[in-house]
Formats: C-alpha cells, structure tokens, sequence
C-alpha cells in the first residue's frame, strides 16, 4: 500500500500529458470490462526487415480471457479461457497449450486484458505525444519476461496503437480498431476445443 501511495504521488506531479496517458489507461482497465474489435499488424526485424503484415479480430474479458484471431494473411488463432492459453497453427494442426499464469503474468497481454495492479509487474513512465495520441511505456520488472518494453498510444479513453520491442530487437507494431466497449459477450465466447486430430503440446 506504501509503495502505491509513492507511486500515486509521482504521478501526481507529471505534466498533465503524462498524467493523462496514465489515467486514460487506468479508466480502461477498470471501466472496460469486455471489448472486441480489429486489429493488424507487422513485425520489423533487427535489421529493418519487416515481416508480412496480419489482420484479424480479438475479443477480451477480465480477467484473462481472450481471443486473437489472425485472419490474413495466414490463417492462427490464440485463446485463453483463464486458465489455460490455446494457440492453434491450422497449417501443423498443432495445438500449444500454457497455464495464464505462466503465460501473461508479465507480458504485454497483463496490461489491456488483466485486472491487477500494473505496478506489481510493470515500471511505467510517460513518452511524449505522438501521432494524435498519447503515450505511456511500460517495462517488465522480471528479467525474463521476454521483450524489453511495450508502448501504448490512447485516444479518448482507448488504445489505438501498441509498439513493443522484444528481447531479439524485434519491434511489433498492433494497431487496434473498431473497438466497441462492453458487448454483450459470455465466457463460453472463450472456450476451446482442440480440432479432431491436432497435435496438443502442452508446455510445462
């Protein structure tokens, strides 16, 4: 509680910019409970070699569940039901299953689809405007979460644009869009049933 009240009063003395940022993520969290809409994006390696662009749809509840559905250009599907994460690759008919817990406790997922204190897990700090949008970035406190930081880019209460840099100096950069806030959606929208046949590699 001490070390959140610090925190508070740090924030409290940003430029109103920063402050905003902050807060426009905060409001998301707390009053954003489900959300679906599109979203695309590209990878650009180390080396400025960009990946194909994907699109597709996603879905979201708190706390934890999700569905990111790529589209196009090929054809893969991520669902979490809060407890466990499906990723399913039509091409292997391959199924990968994780524990949520040990799957996005610290990784970007934790921050649009969890419900926690972004504190716990996150050292947070305002960027400059950029783009008609406002800016935060947030950094993994544990050494091994896997990327080095992710951007957030808001605009009237919702994310628009999510850049994250990962540990092989790859940068993802998501746009989000139509995003319709609090649909009438139900947990069985995450459920999911391997496909006859796939291959379920379960990581432990």
């Amino acid at each position: 509680m001490a070390g959140t009240l610090a925190l508070a009063g740090v924030f409290a003395s940003l430029p109103a910019h920063a402050q905003n940022a902050r807060e426009q993520l905060r409001a998301f969290v707390e009053q954003v409970q489900v959300a679906s809409g599109d979203f695309s994006q590209y990878t650009v390696g180390p080396q400025g070699q960009t990946k194909p662009a994907q699109r597709g749809k996603f879905l979201f509840m708190r706390p934890g569940r999700f569905k990111w559905d790529v589209l196009k250009p090929y054809e893969q599907q991520i669902v979490s039901n809060g407890k466990e994460i499906f990723q399913f690759d039509p091409d292997l008919n391959q199924v990968t299953v994780r524990k949520v817990d040990q799957a996005i406790g610290a990784s970007p997922a934790a921050i649009l689809f969890g419900s926690g204190s972004l504190e716990q897990s996150f050292e947070v700090m305002p960027l400059p405007d950029k783009d008609m949008l406002v800016w935060l970035r947030a950094k993994p406190k544990q050494a091994d979460a896997g990327f080095v930081h992710v951007d957030l880019g808001f605009r009237d209460g919702i994310p628009h644009r999510i850049i994250l840099l990962d540990a092989f100096g790859q940068t993802t950069h998501v746009e989000l869009s139509a995003l319709i806030r609090n649909p009438g959606l139900s947990t069985s929208n995450f459920d999911f049933i391997p496909p006859k046949g796939a291959d379920v590699v379960r990581m432990q």
